[in-house]
């Protein structure tokens, strides 16, 4: 008969031991582990600017919608858009630096745009709009 050849492997250093195994198992987990936490994060952060931008959005359409010059009461509009709730709302501004002078044609009035998601999300945009003041 005849004998199987023996393969030299040198020794010791023929293959990799169970540890080091295990510790290229839990180096790979970890690093797998990192790049899945990156992920998420991303994903979570996209999803977060999507929806600003979806808001916003809504604020500029109304914000279009509205004649230039036109009086609204407090919180006298709203409605749907893309799905968002929105609501308009105009007030006299109280106090501040941007008050005119009695001889100005001009009345400051304070615009606050509120729009909110169905999942909860909200923005608020607070502008001022120039009425012509009541003679």
């Amino acid at each position: 008969m005849r004998r199987a050849a023996r393969c030299d492997t040198g020794g010791k250093t023929a293959g990799f031991t169970i540890i080091e195994v295990l510790v290229a198992i839990a180096v790979v987990a970890v690093v797998l582990s990192a790049i899945g936490a990156v992920v998420s994060g991303t994903t979570r952060g996209v999803r977060s600017l999507e929806q600003h931008v979806v808001l916003m959005e809504t604020v500029r359409s109304v914000t279009a919608g509205l004649r230039s010059r036109e009086p609204l009461a407090e919180n006298a509009r709203s409605g749907q858009m893309y799905g968002n709730r929105w609501q308009v709302g105009m007030a006299p501004m109280a106090d501040g630096p941007m008050l005119p002078d009695a001889r100005s044609p001009w009345t400051p009035m304070m615009m606050t745009f509120r729009v909110q998601t169905p999942s909860g999300a909200a923005v608020e945009v607070k502008t001022v709009r120039l009425l012509r003041r009541r003679q």
